[in-house]
């Protein structure tokens, strides 16, 4: 089966035109590195609040570079330059409303401003390929807690991060299968749920 291919895209106009570093990327890199155990690699693109440029790095992040998963980092508030979620939803062909419920829910045990975030996350299919987009936070820290969740002391999980879920969604979208580490955020898939065997 083919390795498992992951866009990065920190939308930004002052990280992108050189004002500050970028740290939307790194982070995302990293907890990945972290929390995924099988192979994947990368395709990062930093970009400005735009919309038209978003959805043509979606696009060609999906239909050429033919990535499984896409996660973006930025954009999604409720300024007038934050247009992520409107160009996520315009390249979308389903979109998955539950991942922008549930980073809500996690941003909310530490800010109440957590309302004021539009994350979404949507499918986008073509004939050939199909690939999960998810919007998260501008934050690293931020950013860690919606994808791994709220732990209590004895590292129990309180609020689950979202995740928890994105590799059976791949697995129903036919994306390669997926495993993570258990101590940074264990995957859920059901018992019906096999993977699939390695062919010759």
């Amino acid at each position: 089966m083919n390795e498992m291919k992951i866009g990065l895209v920190s939308i930004s106009d002052r990280a992108s035109s050189g004002v500050y570093q970028d740290k939307g990327l790194p982070a995302l890199a990293e907890w990945l590195a972290a929390a995924v155990s099988t192979p994947f690699v990368l395709e990062q693109r930093l970009i400005a609040d735009e919309q038209a440029q978003i959805e043509a790095t979606l696009r060609e992040l999906v239909d050429v570079a033919r990535c499984h998963l896409v996660l973006t980092t930025g954009g999604t508030g409720p300024a007038r330059r934050d247009v992520t979620p409107e160009a996520t939803r315009a390249v979308g062909t389903k979109e998955m409303p539950g991942f922008g419920e549930q980073m809500r829910q996690v941003s909310l045990h530490f800010v109440p401003t957590a309302i004021l975030s539009r994350q979404t996350a949507v499918i986008r299919e073509t004939p050939d390929h199909a690939a999960l987009i998810i919007n998260l936070p501008g934050q690293p820290k931020a950013i860690k807690e919606t994808l791994e969740g709220l732990k209590d002391a004895d590292g129990k999980p309180v609020v689950r991060g979202v995740f928890a879920a994105v590799p059976y969604c791949l697995d129903l979208i036919g994306a390669p299968w997926m495993e993570t580490r258990p101590e940074v955020c264990a995957a859920f898939r059901p018992k019906s749920a096999l993977q699939p065997k390695e062919s010759a």
